[in-house]
């Protein structure tokens, strides 16, 4: 639908697109961006993404700038210049951006041909992953009255669908919708204690590259050791990890056609490897709308690809868990939030826009907190914009000149100690006069002979001397103040936002377990249902149509069976006998046939009397 999305946007309506994972959403606001005169202004929360974007359409000939918290100024201040005076097609921001006033004033300058709100999802409550500065938007649609929004999102429910629509003020509705359903990829769920074991069996039959998702780093290198042991070529992948090691695993995985990663969700965001033959889950999924989206990893070749999740008992209490760490009291969220001024040694009432290296380790153990309550109190003050917490992307360092050629060969003459060292520069890289450049102090280093602390000190003199900007490499991940710090009996977070939060969460993860104890309805069917799509036929190939193929009934012969029995044995609980005599117009092997199925999938279970009835599934309420 790609072509009726972006004739859409051109004919001036606002438009929402769902397009599943890997459906080639980037397409559907690049091509009318350019076509357009003026410039395309992107928000969305993902920077690794928005890197990797500008990135593709530089490459291309094509400029594009990005403007997120953590940046330089002077690098903030670039990109709007270079969109203001129609040097740049493109404009990325993340959500955060635009409730800074320079934002605003700037944006009035530049004429802006489309708005894309990416992620879209993030505009409702109602959305698995909320986040309230998206709620500014509207606010920024009044400097852009004749400019056409379009959403983009890879998972949202009906309920959502609309929400975003009237968040977002569409002039009218009007939504594009790509069906869910990826007939090559084949998902189920498999009850297994031993889960290791299952997994051998498993991947001795799929066989090529695969992803592995675990919550936790300590299990992404155990199992991927495991693998290892068992002549299966793996590695792992965590947030903690470097960016440099995390950039030649990932790099590695991508080249590699059966090598297994296993990683915790940090992994998988903007990789585009079609040959992906599976997914796994270990661990259960918070949300079908992360599960979703991290089994639409696998088989984007359009070729046979399985997605599947491996349960035990302990799966369910360990969610139940998880789900109260999610939600930390509100006064120890202020609490974590008076550390991090602690912690930074920030005054009362300033550090805006401060970034500070950050270690979620060293500091728990500082001020005695678990991690992972500190990782979601961190998670609300982001969604509250008073802090934000990056994971080190902006890995290489930058320069750029400041002074004309001209007063550079003046500074040259004038400064001979740092001419062959400028000269280097200048051959090592172009367009210092024009952006930042990424370099690399270590290859400067090799040619020039020295080591990388002196090329650094150049690098630093030459900044305090005006004559170029030198933005150090991040590797560790930053703490970025949104907002000055404020007295922790100022910091307000939403009693009602928390308290619809929770509920909207509570929903979703009782909708996981649903999912993996549901065993009489196709596995493709329930998650297709979920996002709205009704009438999909049952895939014949995960492990309920597996099972139920082998009953030898039509789907609709099976419905129609199931259908009567259902309904009579949520009411009470009934013989064997009485079930044959109430469906009658049925034969009465097949009748037993799928009782006995709904027994061997627990669906319906036993009492002491010898009696059936349906199994009442697990709900979480808290």
């Amino acid at each position: 639908m790609q072509e009726e999305i972006i004739q859409s946007v051109l004919d001036g309506k606002d438009t929402l697109a769902l397009l599943p994972t890997g459906g080639g959403k980037s397409i559907c606001f690049q091509v009318p961006g350019i076509m357009m005169e003026g410039v395309c202004l992107v928000v969305t929360p993902l920077i690794a993404l928005m890197k990797d974007q500008i990135e593709n359409l530089k490459q291309r000939g094509i400029s594009a700038y990005a403007i997120f918290s953590g940046m330089h100024q002077n690098e903030v201040s670039l990109a709007f210049n270079a969109c203001i005076y129609n040097r740049s097609k493109f404009l990325y921001v993340s959500p955060e951006r635009l409730e800074s006033p320079v934002f605003i004033e700037n944006i009035k300058k530049i004429k802006i041909n489309l708005l894309v709100v990416d992620e879209a999802h993030c505009v409702s409550q109602w959305g698995y992953d909320f986040r309230p500065p998206y709620l500014r938007i509207p606010e920024i649609k009044l400097y852009l009255p004749k400019v056409p929004t379009l959403a983009l999102t890879a998972t949202a429910t009906p309920d959502v669908v609309d929400d975003i629509q009237d968040k977002l003020k569409f002039k009218q509705k009007n939504e594009f919708k790509v069906s869910f359903n990826r007939p090559n990829l084949t998902y189920s769920v498999f009850h297994e204690e031993d889960k290791l074991s299952r997994l051998l069996k498993v991947y001795s039959r799929i066989k090529g590259s695969g992803i592995i998702y675990v919550r936790n780093r300590r299990k992404t290198k155990e199992i991927a050791d495991f693998l290892n042991l068992n002549h299966i070529k793996a590695d792992y992948y965590h947030a903690g990890l470097d960016i440099k090691s995390r950039s030649q695993k990932q790099n590695k995985w991508k080249k590699s056609k059966d090598s297994v990663m296993v990683a915790t969700n940090a992994f998988g965001m903007g990789i585009d490897k079609p040959d992906v033959r599976f997914v796994a889950h270990l661990d259960l999924p918070d949300n079908l709308e992360s599960y979703f989206q991290e089994a639409g990893r696998a088989g984007r070749d359009e070729k046979e690809a399985y997605s599947f999740i491996l349960v035990e008992n302990a799966d369910l209490i360990n969610l139940k868990k998880n789900f109260a760490l999610a939600f930390p009291p509100i006064n120890m969220i202020k609490d974590v939030y008076q550390a991090l001024g602690n912690y930074t040694q920030l005054a009362v009432g300033s550090g805006k826009e401060a970034a500070f290296d950050f270690e979620l380790v060293d500091f728990c153990e500082r001020f005695k907190f678990q991690p992972l309550i500190v990782f979601n109190a961190l998670k609300f003050l982001e969604k509250e914009s008073y802090v934000l917490l990056s994971d080190g992307f902006d890995s290489q360092a930058k320069i750029r000149f400041v002074v004309n050629r001209e007063n550079l060969y003046k500074f040259q003459v004038e400064n001979s100690f740092y001419d062959l060292f400028i000269k280097l520069l200048l051959r090592s890289y172009s367009g210092l006069f024009q952006d930042f450049v990424n370099i690399s102090e270590i290859e400067l280093a090799k040619r020039a002979s020295v080591d990388e602390q002196t090329v650094v000190k150049y690098l630093k003199r030459l900044a305090q001397y005006e004559i170029l900007d030198y933005i150090p490499q991040k590797s560790k991940p930053q703490l970025i103040f949104l907002k000055e710090r404020i007295d922790t009996n100022r910091l307000f977070i939403s009693k009602e936002n928390y308290s619809s939060l929770k509920k909207a969460a509570n929903h979703r993860l009782n909708k996981v377990i649903s999912y993996i104890e549901t065993n009489n309805k196709c596995r493709s069917q329930q998650l297709l249902g979920y996002f709205g799509e009704r009438d999909s036929e049952r895939c014949g190939n995960c492990d309920v149509c597996m099972k139920r193929n082998r009953v030898k009934l039509s789907n609709a012969e099976f419905e129609q069976i199931l259908g009567q029995i259902k309904p009579m044995l949520l009411t009470k609980a009934c013989f064997l006998q009485e079930i044959i005599d109430h469906l009658e117009l049925f034969n009465e092997n097949d009748v037993i046939g799928v009782v006995r199925w709904l027994q061997d999938n627990g669906n319906v279970e036993v009492n002491e009397k010898n009696q059936l009835s349906w199994r009442k599934q697990l709900g979480l309420n808290f």
